[in-house]
């Protein structure tokens, strides 16, 4: 359902989260390490993130990304999904036709949109520190 530079970032941010609850900024290669995504995929991705506010960067020896805590309770999952892959998760054809529409539906439209009314409501109101508690509390897991 999300691109896989979605899935990265996702990742990526749980990670960074669950270091910035500890006060600790992360280097591009402890989120590679402990994410599982590419280097060069999660750079692109951090990228993105960062120009739309969600994660922040400083350069230097005691540098790298992070989160400011307190921000944590308001990003939530949608905001990463957009900021990545824009909107085309909650909106197009689950059969990926260009002609589909509420007039001119695709046999699976009617489904799907329930499908994805739901995924919104879920992405819109789960937040990044939901998911960094989770994966710190070892109820969750980021790698296999």
């Amino acid at each position: 359902m999300f691109s896989k530079g979605c899935e990265y970032g996702i990742k990526a941010i749980i990670y960074i989260a669950t270091q910035s609850l500890e006060g600790k900024r992360v280097k591009i290669g402890d989120v590679v390490e402990n994410s599982g995504s590419p280097e060069a995929f999660t750079g692109k991705v951090l990228g993105a993130l960062t120009k739309h506010n969600i994660v922040h960067s400083l350069t230097g020896p005691h540098g790298g990304f992070y989160i400011d805590p307190g921000r944590m309770k308001r990003i939530t999952a949608s905001d990463i999904v957009f900021a990545i892959d824009g909107d085309s998760v909650y909106n197009g054809c689950g059969l990926g036709l260009s002609q589909c529409s509420n007039t001119r539906p695709c046999p699976m439209h009617d489904k799907f949109a329930k499908v994805r009314t739901e995924l919104k409501r879920m992405l819109e109101t789960t937040t990044v520190y939901d998911l960094a508690i989770g994966l710190k509390s070892g109820k969750t897991i980021l790698m296999r």
